[in-house]
């Protein structure tokens, strides 16, 4: 099994890696609209360490399950 048609079945089936998923992507258009900007603020550009930090934070995790799940489905 390849790792997106693992991605796309715990997305279905497992409802934490579904979650940190939506989390994730709405991380990624924070960011894509904090990119937008020619200058962040002192405030701004901590936020923006903030939210990168979370996005790591859910991929990390999001890694873990497809481990987790290879371990456990996948038969080679």
């Amino acid at each position: 099994m390849k790792e997106n048609e693992i991605v796309e079945a715990l997305k279905k089936e497992n409802e934490e890696f579904r979650k940190l998923s939506e989390e994730h992507r709405d991380l990624d258009t924070q960011l894509a609209e904090m990119d937008t900007k020619r200058y962040l603020s002192p405030e701004e550009e901590l936020e923006r360490k903030r939210i990168q930090k979370l996005k790591l934070l859910r991929k990390d995790r999001m890694a873990e399950l497809v481990s987790e799940y290879k371990k456990t489905n996948v038969t080679n």
